[in-house]
């Protein structure tokens, strides 16, 4: 759980980063965020978790009796990955403003890639906490007889054009609401270059950690 738990903190740090860029941020993100800006006195980590309950409940529905019992850890992997979100967007608001210089912008995304990259790697390796958005995936895909990757990305488009109509009925706008941007470039270059960053960092993960956790499951 250790390594696990370190892949959620820094997948949390992307998401603050892509936050705090304000030029997008990743599609699984989108929806609580601009639920946020719509209530905003409920934070963006309790709408990840309330999201994440949802996806959860989804997949019940879908397997039914196939649903198992370690599915359940992602009901605390929702709660300890929402607020981590929260910590780090209070942390960047502590910093500074939203930026709005366009360079620094896509800096803040493209740092954002590498290190979510390694969290999702992290938290895979260390077969500890699930996040109800993966797993959500690979249902569909199961059920469907579909390749993840091709499910990976109907989702994303699914999470984009559901944020997009909550941002139209509540703004107005389809990228936010106005000062804050949820959909942008940004959206799609972390869709794109998150998953062909993971292609690199995976199997270095795997090479450091993968041992580690193996000898640990063998003691």
């Amino acid at each position: 759980y250790g390594i696990s738990t370190l892949g959620l903190v820094l997948v949390a740090f992307g998401v603050g980063l892509s936050i705090k860029s304000n030029l997008g941020i990743s599609p699984p993100s989108c929806p609580p965020t601009i639920l946020n800006l719509r209530f905003t006195s409920i934070s963006v980590g309790s709408f990840t978790w309330i999201f994440h309950i949802v996806l959860i409940a989804i997949q019940a529905i879908i397997l039914r009796k196939d649903f198992k019992p370690r599915y359940l850890m992602q009901i605390p992997a929702a709660f300890v990955f929402g607020y981590l979100c929260d910590a780090f967007i209070w942390m960047f608001d502590a910093i500074q403003s939203p930026a709005t210089d366009y360079m620094v912008q896509m800096a803040l995304c493209l740092v954002s890639i590498p290190i979510t990259a390694v969290g999702i790697g992290l938290e895979v390796v260390g077969d500890g906490w699930i996040l109800a958005g993966d797993k959500t995936v690979d249902v569909l895909a199961r059920v469907t007889m579909m390749p993840f990757g091709r499910m990976k990305i109907i989702a994303d488009v699914a999470f984009v054009v559901l944020t997009a109509i909550i941002a139209w009925l509540s703004f107005g706008l389809l990228t936010g609401n106005g000062t804050t941007v949820v959909i942008r470039e940004g959206t799609l270059i972390l869709a794109i270059f998150t998953g062909l960053c993971m292609r690199v960092t995976d199997p270095l993960i795997i090479k450091d950690f993968g041992r580690f956790v193996k000898k640990y499951q063998d003691d």
